[in-house]
């Protein structure tokens, strides 16, 4: 693969209290431009739960992209650990959430996971992504 064919998916989760109204987000870049981005809403749940979220609903969406290498970056330090195997995923729900994720990696030749700080550009994108969804399902509820 070349340097052009590179897809990155950023993604981003976020709850409002933990556990509390949550969304998930992402953000896919290839050859250096956003080629797609979403967002959905989750109900209650914690914020680990939106971040794996993010990462499944990506996935599924990075396919149209590319079934090669896939780079998915997220700002979640303890999903980036617990998928790579650095940390052992202790509680049911996240192993059961990390196990849909492993089944979606099985599309692509290979898929990298990589903790990008939160001030990341495309982290940023899928940031306000989670909160315009939050937003408006608060307004939806008034």
């Amino acid at each position: 693969m070349t340097k052009t064919d590179e897809v990155t998916l950023y993604t981003d989760g976020a709850s409002r209290g933990n556990p509390g109204e949550a969304a998930w987000a992402y953000v896919i870049v290839r050859d250096g431009s956003v080629v797609a981005g979403r967002s959905g809403y989750i109900g209650t749940a914690t914020n680990n739960v939106a971040e794996y979220h993010a990462v499944i609903n990506g996935l599924d969406a990075a396919r149209e992209f590319t079934r090669d290498r896939l780079e998915v970056r997220s700002d979640s330090e303890l999903v980036v650990r617990q998928l790579t195997g650095r940390y052992r995923i202790t509680k049911e729900h996240l192993a059961d959430l990390a196990e849909e994720v492993r089944r979606r990696m099985r599309h692509f030749a290979e898929v990298g996971f990589e903790s990008v700080p939160r001030e990341h550009p495309c982290i940023q994108v899928a940031d306000r992504l989670c909160n315009e969804t939050l937003d408006a399902k608060r307004r939806g509820r008034r």
